[in-house]
């Protein structure tokens, strides 16, 4: 096997960090056709395509994004050895790029992550986004996963993966005051104002059927798309939030809202969602495994 050409490979690093060819030849100070004569020599010996030309553009393929994350690991270990010889050692790092829509919950995403975010040797980009937006990224590979609580559509141009994580029983969430010693759900439906999800979310259409079949017409506070905000609404006593427990986790352990009644029938699904990758990255696969709630 040939050894790899490192002088090769730094063209390849520069022009990939910059993303312009034009660009990275007059800061290196070559000509533009020996830069891509570099590159070229590079993904024969690797034998894979490592750019792909669209438009005025060069888009890192899946085998240049790989080639991405060892040339930023081989470039920092030479910065590392010459850091530990004049005795300022730095650490080598793993990159795990993670999608997560803006509305999900931050406890979830927490929990998912936990396994690797605290590792030493982890560095955790974590993006945040609309699902068309997050969907993009994933399949130009500058995300790795992507965390949803809806099964995006596929078809065989675009092959996601959805990996069921978890199911989060659906509650109703109050003030202690506003919850008092109630626990009958048509009561509490009746006599309080709700927080509810957006009409896109499943949990709404969930909790609408549910209010219907038991002859409820709440009294809607607020409808929101944001776990977040529906959680600091809670503790406003807006009024009584139909959110997940895990997103008022905290506020329920030290008190400040209390859960007054589950929801039968309702729950939220969380999701990882990958495509098929000739070179995944190792670090879902171990998120995968995990048990997130």
């Amino acid at each position: 096997m040939s050894q790899l050409n490192y002088n090769h490979l730094r063209y390849f690093w520069a022009v990939a960090h910059e993303g312009n060819l034009t660009r990275t030849a007059e800061r290196l100070n070559v000509s533009q056709s020996a830069l891509s004569i570099q590159i070229k020599k590079l993904e024969v010996q690797v034998g894979h395509a490592l750019f792909e030309r669209r438009g005025k553009q060069l888009i890192l393929t899946e085998a240049g994004r790989v080639a991405l994350d060892h040339a930023d690991t081989i470039f920092a270990a030479g910065n590392e050895l010459m850091g530990t010889l004049r005795e300022r050692s730095r650490q080598i790092r793993q990159v795990i790029r993670v999608g997560s829509l803006a509305t999900l919950s931050r406890n979830f995403q927490l929990g998912f992550l936990r396994p690797v975010v605290t590792l030493p040797d982890v560095e955790v980009v974590l993006r945040s986004g609309g699902l068309a937006d997050l969907l993009r990224e994933l399949e130009a590979l500058r995300l790795d996963v992507v965390l949803v609580n809806q099964v995006p559509q596929r078809d065989s141009a675009t092959p996601w993966i959805s990996h069921k994580l978890a199911d989060q029983q659906v509650s109703l969430v109050g003030t202690p005051g506003r919850v008092g010693e109630t626990s009958d759900l048509k009561t509490l439906l009746a006599d309080n104002p709700i927080i509810l999800p957006s009409l896109e979310s499943g949990v709404r259409t969930s909790f609408d059927a549910l209010a219907d079949r038991l002859g409820v017409r709440p009294r809607i506070a607020a409808e929101v798309d944001d776990m977040a905000m529906m959680r600091l609404m809670a503790r406003e006593d807006v009024g009584l939030a139909v959110v997940p427990p895990i997103v008022v986790n905290d506020e329920l352990k030290n008190g400040l809202l209390r859960e007054a009644s589950r929801l039968p029938g309702l729950q939220e699904t969380f999701y990882a969602v990958t495509q098929v990758r000739r070179f995944p990255n190792p670090l879902v696969k171990q998120l995968l495994k995990t048990d997130v709630i």
